[in-house]
C-alpha cells in the first residue's frame, strides 16, 4: 500500500470512528454498486455487519444510502426509524453536487422535519458522498 492510500485508509477509519461507536449494530438501506466500498468497508470493521433493511432488530444506526430518483424520501425516512432504537441515528449519505444522483439541499431540508427527524450535522465522507446526520426532533447534537 502507498503512504497516500495508507493515509487515505486512516482518513476513512477516523471518519467512520466519529460516525459510529465500536460494536453498533448499523441497518444499511439503499446499497447498491455505486456506493463508496471504502467508507463501507470501514463501517463494517468498526462495527460488524450491516444489517439488511427488513430486520426484526433494533439497531443503533441507519446507513441510508439515497440518490436523487429513488422514490419519497420522507416514506424512506419514516420507514427507517421503525427499527432505530431511541436514541439511535440516521446518517442520509447522498451523492456530492456535480454527481449523478445529488439530491439538492432542499429537498433534503424538507424531508427531515416533515419525517420527525432534524439535522445535527453533515460530514464528507468521500470523493462523491456527503452525509447528514438526523436524529429524532428534541435529541441534542452529538
Amino acid at each position: 500500500m502507498s503512504a497516500t492510500a495508507g493515509q487515505a485508509a486512516d482518513g476513512v477509519r477516523g471518519l467512520v470512528d466519529r460516525m459510529f461507536e465500536p460494536d453498533t449494530a448499523v441497518m444499511e438501506i439503499g446499497y447498491d454498486d455505486d456506493v463508496d466500498a471504502e467508507l463501507r468497508d470501514a463501517i463494517i470493521d468498526r462495527c460488524g455487519d450491516l444489517l439488511d433493511d427488513d430486520t426484526d432488530e433494533v439497531v443503533d444506526a441507519v446507513l441510508m444510502w439515497w440518490r436523487d430518483g429513488d422514490g419519497d424520501l420522507v416514506d424512506e425516512l419514516v420507514d427507517a426509524l421503525s427499527p432505530l432504537a431511541e436514541d439511535g441515528i440516521i446518517w442520509l449519505v447522498t451523492p456530492k453536487s456535480g454527481r449523478d444522483g445529488h439530491v439538492e439541499p432542499s429537498e433534503m431540508s424538507e424531508a427531515a422535519p416533515t419525517a420527525g427527524l432534524q439535522q445535527t450535522s453533515t460530514l464528507n465522507v468521500g470523493k462523491d458522498w456527503s452525509a447528514a446526520r438526523l436524529v429524532a426532533r428534541g435529541r441534542g447534537k452529538k
